[in-house]
C-alpha cells in the first residue's frame, strides 16, 4: 500500500520539482505529470489508455468554469486596457483615503483588490503600478496586493473556485458558500492585520486596528449574510464584488467619522488629470456594470435562474456513469464575454484598440488556460484509475486499483482523527504547485471526501479548508509575485516578498487547519 501511495503522489511531486527546482513552465511541468500519471495508472492502477482519456475529457469539461472564465475575463481586461477604462480606474483608486494609510490600504489592496479578483481582473497587475504611484516601495507595491486580494479568494473570477467545490463535491453552491463563510470572517481579518504587519509591525498594527478590524470583518460577514440571507443566496457568485465594495464603502465611512477626506486628487500628476477629463468613470467601469446587472437578473430573478440553471444545463457524460452539468446561459464566463461585447458601445474602441486587445489576448491567456485545464485533467484521471465496467457503467470495485481510494485508506491509517489538520496544508501544496484554488480543489476533493468518510468527519469542512489554503498560496505563488514585480521594473524583488510573504501564509493555513478540525 505505501508503493501505491508513493505512486500516486509521485505526478505531483514531478510537477512540484520541475516547477521549483528546473523552473520549468507550469503548463509543460503540468503535462508532464499527467503523461506520468496516465502511465502509473496504466502500470500499477489497471487502467486502460480509453478510461484515461475519457476521465482528461471529462476533466477538460469539469473545468470550463474556470478555463472559459479565465479565457473571457482575460479578454475584458485586455479590452479594458487597451481602451484606457483600465488607466481611468486606477487614476480613481490613486485618489482614495490619501490622508490615512491603514484606511487607503484596507481600500485599495483588500476593497479593491477583492473587487478586481472576483471581476475577473489581477489585482498583482492592476494594483502595484498604483500602490508604487501613492509612494509605497516596489516591496510593499508587490506584497500588499498579493496579500489583500486573498481575503475572499474563494469567490475570484465570479465564484469559479466555489462552483469547482460545489461540482466535485455533490454540495448545493448555496451550502457551499455557508460552508466556506465559517472560515472567512477570522481569515480575512488576520489578512487585514498581515498587512499592518508587513508595512510596520506590531506599532503600524495597532495604529491600524479599527481599519482593519472594519476592513476585515465587514469582507468575512458580507459573505456570511449572502450565504445564510435566503434573499441574498442566490447570488452567491457575486460574493467577492459585493463585499469588495462593501469594504471600500465601510473604509469610507470610517474616514467621515474620523473627520478625514475621502477623496483627494491633490497627488495626480497633470497626465492622471488628463486621464480624468477624457474618460467619466462611469464609462470606465461600464463592463462590470454591465456584467453585475446581468449576473443579478440571472441569479435573482428566478423564471431566469430556473431555465438557465436547470432546464438549458446540457448535462454530458464521458464516463458511463458521471454526468457532468455545464449550464453555459448560467456561468458567469458567458456574461462577461457579452458584458464586454456591450460595453464596446460606451467605451468606443479604435481599430487600432480592438487589435491591440486581441493581441495581447492571443498572448496571455493560452498558457494560464492550458495549465488550468491539465490539472483538472490530473484530478479527475486519479478520481478514475481502476474502474470496472459492471453493467454498462464504471465502477470501483477493488479500491486498491484506484489512485484517490488508496491514498484516503493510507491517510485515514496514518492520521486518524486528526487528519483534519493537514488538509489546509495539502491546499496551500496544490495552490502553490497549481496556482489555482479551483484547481487544487479538483485535484484533491474525491481523496478528501472518501478519507473524511472513513474517519467520520464532515467532508465539505474538511474540502473547504483544502480550498482555503490553496487560496492562501496566492500570497507566495512565484508566478503571482512574478507578475508584479514585472509591471512595476522590479525583477528580482519578488524573491524578497515571498521570503517575507511565506511565513505569513504558513501562520494563516495553521490556523485554518486548526479551525478545520475544531469544526469538522
Amino acid at each position: 500500500m505505501e508503493l501505491l501511495s508513493f505512486l500516486t503522489l509521485l505526478p505531483i511531486i514531478i510537477i512540484f520539482l520541475l516547477l521549483t527546482w528546473k523552473n520549468v513552465a507550469t503548463h509543460t511541468s503540468a503535462l508532464i505529470g499527467w503523461v506520468l500519471c496516465m502511465l502509473v495508472g496504466y502500470f500499477f492502477f489497471y487502467t486502460s489508455f480509453e478510461l484515461s482519456m475519457r476521465a482528461s475529457a471529462a476533466g477538460i469539461i469539469a473545468s470550463f468554469p474556470i478555463t472559459l472564465m479565465a479565457v473571457t475575463s482575460i479578454l475584458q481586461i485586455n479590452f479594458m486596457e487597451a481602451t484606457g477604462a483600465l488607466k481611468r480606474i486606477a487614476v480613481f483608486l490613486k485618489t482614495l483615503a490619501p490622508s490615512d494609510s491603514a484606511t487607503q490600504i484596507m481600500t485599495v489592496n483588500l476593497g479593491a483588490g477583492m473587487m478586481l479578483v472576483a471581476a475577473g481582473a489581477t489585482p498583482v497587475t492592476v494594483l502595484p503600478p498604483i500602490m508604487v504611484a501613492m509612494g509605497y516601495s516596489k516591496f510593499m507595491a508587490i506584497a500588499l496586493p498579493a496579500l489583500g486580494f486573498d481575503a475572499l479568494c474563494t469567490y475570484s473570477m465570479l465564484g469559479a473556485p466555489l462552483v469547482t467545490y460545489s461540482d466535485f463535491t455533490g454540495v448545493p453552491m448555496n451550502e457551499a458558500a455557508q460552508v466556506f463563510s465559517k472560515y472567512l470572517p477570522v481569515i480575512s481579518t488576520l489578512i487585514a492585520f498581515a498587512m499592518m504587519w508587513l508595512v510596520g509591525g506590531l506599532k503600524t498594527m495597532v495604529k491600524g486596528f479599527f481599519p482593519c478590524l472594519l476592513a476585515g470583518l465587514t469582507a468575512g460577514f458580507t459573505a456570511v449574510a449572502i450565504a445564510y440571507i435566503p434573499a441574498f443566496s442566490s447570488g452567491v457568485v457575486l460574493t467577492g464584488i459585493i463585499a469588495g465594495i462593501a469594504v471600500m464603502l465601510v473604509m469610507m465611512l470610517y474616514l467621515k467619522v474620523i473627520g478625514k477626506p475621502i477623496i483627494c486628487k491633490d497627488c495626480l500628476t497633470p497626465e492622471e488629470l488628463q486621464i480624468e477629463k477624457e474618460m467619466s468613470l462611469i464609462t470606465a467601469f461600464s463592463p462590470w456594470i454591465i456584467l453585475i446587472v446581468a449576473l443579478l437578473i440571472v441569479n435573482f430573478y428566478p423564471p431566469f435562474n430556473k431555465l438557465l440553471f436547470k432546464e438549458f444545463e446540457m448535462a454530458v457524460s464521458v464516463v458511463p456513469g458521471q454526468v457532468i452539468k455545464i449550464r453555459p446561459l448560467w456561468n458567469a464566463y458567458t456574461w462577461v464575454l457579452i458584458s464586454t461585447l456591450l460595453s464596446a458601445i460606451f467605451l468606443k474602441p479604435k481599430k487600432k484598440e480592438v487589435q491591440e486587445t486581441l493581441n495581447n489576448w492571443l498572448l496571455r491567456a493560452p498558457k494560464p488556460v492550458l495549465s488550468l485545464a491539465v490539472f483538472f485533467m490530473l484530478g479527475l484521471l486519479m478520481n478514475n484509475t481502476g474502474l470496472e465496467n459492471v453493467g454498462g457503467v464504471w465502477k470501483n470495485v477493488d479500491p486498491t486499483h484506484n489512485m484517490v481510494s488508496v491514498l484516503a485508506l493510507e491517510s485515514a491509517e496514518l492520521f486518524g482523527s486528526f487528519y483534519p489538520l493537514i488538509t489546509a496544508p495539502l491546499g496551500m501544496f496544490g495552490g502553490f504547485v497549481t496556482s489555482s484554488e479551483a484547481s487544487a480543489l479538483a485535484m484533491f476533493a474525491k481523496y478528501n471526501i472518501l478519507t473524511s468518510d472513513m474517519i467520520h468527519v464532515d467532508p465539505r469542512i474538511v474540502t473547504a479548508a483544502t480550498g482555503i489554503g490553496a487560496g492562501l498560496a496566492s500570497v507566495c505563488s512565484p508566478g503571482k509575485l512574478q507578475n508584479a514585480a514585472y509591471v512595476i521594473d522590479a525583477f528580482g524583488e519578488e524573491n524578497k516578498v515571498m521570503k517575507t510573504t511565506f511565513p505569513i501564509s504558513i501562520v494563516l493555513v495553521l490556523i485554518t487547519a486548526v479551525m478545520c478540525y475544531m469544526l469538522a
